[in-house]
């Protein structure tokens, strides 16, 4: 062999070994790309798949809520079964190994991972938590005749602690699922499915608290007594409105009776003023601790509560279990569900108009001894209305539930074990330390001596700003209150000690708190910086700032605050419950991460 044909040789052997491992290298390439081609084929097919079960899931659950809430129980247990059946086939679809495989894969992984998870989630609650929440009987959870069968009450305790458990479970789930990079129509299904079940958990823990708190308050360990105190937004106050009228409640093993009635105007001056924590006495004097109609000037209602019992305890000698805080309002809503109720030698209490019979047309007509009196008398008919006439407990449910959703029904335990169990729920009134999204409170105070409340007609506007690189956000709220009293023509009661000056303006005191953590920047009424008063409670930046309101015109606040450290894009508003509902808007921003 030439020393030249030698290297010729070893050349062709080198060509033939590269052309081999392409050969291999193009035979695996495409045996990957049909396996990929396979998979995205199967994917796709099982994503038209869960698709259409999932919609179909989505259209029956509607039509199972309407069902449930037209007591429709025969037709929505139908319903139920063939939701059950497109929520199984979606999960079903979604928990094939292709499908968990594609999870992992760049940029449609994580939309795939994100529908798994809604089918997950709507299949979980269409066997673990609808079956018994139609199986409930809701009229367990009211009383009848004037009394509620605790013991039945019991009975239905640990069906509905364990759905409320695979409802706050499926829900945590869901906010664990990141939504940042998912396409649009994923991303809005994640949010509305977390919307649904934001709602559906509430419920089920409301339900699920009553059932574990209503027998002990209902006096099934022995008897108990509460105040009913009746808040009036006429004359307003942080929580809702002063406490004018009270009475006495007593439960016995479930059976309820209204006993004494009174008046906080009845119960006197307290001089010296009660104890007062310092943060209460800077921001409101010594109000809350000398006159019962001033206990709740401070937003948080456990304050107001107790010291409500106090003065109720020095005065009668006697103490009581809680005090519950409602207002005309509620009734109205309740109203609604019971029909009207006859006020024997009154004019009838109608839904449509209940709120103007008793925080208008009552100070107008009457005078102060007859006022008492038909307060009483009204409270004595509602109260025998409700806990003897038959009503549809979905209705009162309803109702109930709306009340306590705009914070118009209070409630506080003076059992610590009780009050842990309501805390951190509206029915509450605890302003909190701590919270997930930043809150700022826009409670409002009268200081005109005086019933203009009912007149006034507020809104609240909150911005969220954008991301600081402290990690915290300025928040710019917008508070407005308008006056439609008429510029004459209103009796005594209703213009009271007139201390703005003109008795028919409107003096208000407007506390701005801000979210926990945070502070307020700058305050602004009608576009200039006024004076203010400041203070701290409960973690939170206060000011205070008088708005007079002439009749027929409106006067505009604006507040600048900032939030503690917080990445998140909400907002949220606490305002105190008026006679008329807020207008209101909160525009948030994109979170700090995106």
């Amino acid at each position: 062999m030439s020393d030249t044909e030698q290297p010729r040789r070893a050349g062709r052997r080198s060509r033939r070994r590269v052309k081999a491992r392409v050969r291999r290298a193009l035979l695996a390439g495409l045996i990957v790309a049909s396996l990929v081609l396979l998979s995205v084929g199967w994917v796709g097919f099982r994503g038209w798949q869960a698709r259409t079960h999932l919609l179909n899931a989505a259209a029956l659950a509607q039509q199972l809520s309407s069902e449930v809430v037209g007591a429709d129980i025969e037709r929505a247990q139908r319903t139920l079964s063939a939701l059950q059946d497109q929520a199984g086939a979606a999960r079903e679809a979604t928990g094939d190994p292709g499908w968990r495989i594609s999870q992992h894969a760049p940029y449609a992984g994580d939309d795939l991972a994100a529908v798994r998870q809604i089918a997950v989630a709507i299949d979980d609650l269409a066997r673990g938590a609808f079956p018994t929440l139609l199986r409930t009987d809701l009229s367990t959870l009211l009383p009848g005749k004037g009394r509620l069968d605790v013991h039945r009450l019991k009975a239905v305790t640990a069906e509905l602690t364990a759905t409320d458990q695979v409802v706050q479970r499926t829900r945590d789930r869901l906010v664990a699922v990141p939504t940042g990079a998912l396409v649009e129509p994923v991303r809005d299904a994640v949010a509305e499915l977390r919307t649904e079940i934001d709602r559906l958990a509430s419920l089920t823990r409301a339900a699920d608290r009553a059932a574990r708190l209503l027998p002990p308050l209902l006096g099934a360990g022995g008897p108990r007594s509460y105040l009913m105190v009746s808040q009036n937004p006429a004359e307003l106050r942080a929580t809702g409105g002063m406490f004018g009228a009270y009475a006495l409640i007593e439960a016995n093993d479930g059976k309820l009776r209204m006993g004494a009635q009174g008046t906080s105007a009845k119960l006197g001056l307290f001089d010296p003023a009660l104890k007062l924590k310092p943060e209460i006495r800077n921001l409101y004097t010594d109000l809350p601790g000398m006159y019962p109609a001033d206990v709740n000037l401070t937003p948080h209602f456990p304050t107001a509560a107790a010291l409500f019992r106090q003065m109720y305890r020095e005065r009668s000698g006697r103490t009581v279990d809680g005090v519950l805080a409602v207002d005309p309002v509620v009734l109205s809503y309740l109203l609604k569900a019971t029909g009207p109720v006859s006020v024997p030698g009154h004019s009838t209490l109608v839904s449509e108009k209940v709120v103007r019979t008793l925080l208008s047309d009552t100070y107008q007509r009457m005078e102060a001894k007859a006022q008492d009196d038909f307060f009483a008398a009204s409270a004595v008919a509602v109260f025998d209305t409700f806990f003897t006439r038959d009503v549809d407990p979905r209705a009162y449910l309803s109702a109930l539930d709306r009340a306590i959703t705009e914070r118009r029904v209070l409630f506080w335990s003076a059992h610590p074990e009780e009050q842990r169990v309501i805390d951190g729920n509206r029915l509450a009134g605890s302003l909190p330390e701590q919270e997930a999204v930043p809150t700022v409170g826009v409670f409002l105070n009268d200081g005109s001596g005086a019933k203009l409340g009912y007149y006034l007609r507020p809104a609240a506007t909150l911005a969220v700003g954008p991301c600081r690189p402290d990690g915290r956000r300025e928040l710019r709220l917008r508070v407005t209150l308008h006056s439609t009293a008429p510029e004459r023509g209103l009796s005594e009661s209703v213009l009271g000690l007139g201390l703005a000056g003109d008795p028919y303006t409107a003096r208000t005191l407007v506390s701005v708190h801000s979210p926990a953590g945070g502070a307020v920047l700058r305050t602004r009424l009608d576009g200039t910086e006024v004076p203010v008063g400041s203070g701290t409670e409960r973690r939170r930046q206060v000011v205070i700032a008088n708005v007079e309101v002439r009749p027929g015109t409106t006067r505009a606040l604006e507040v600048d605050v900032l939030t503690g450290r917080t990445g998140s894009g909400e907002g949220d508003l606490w305002l105190t419950p008026t006679a008329t509902p807020w207008t209101t808007q909160i525009d948030p921003a994109p979170h700090c991460d995106q």
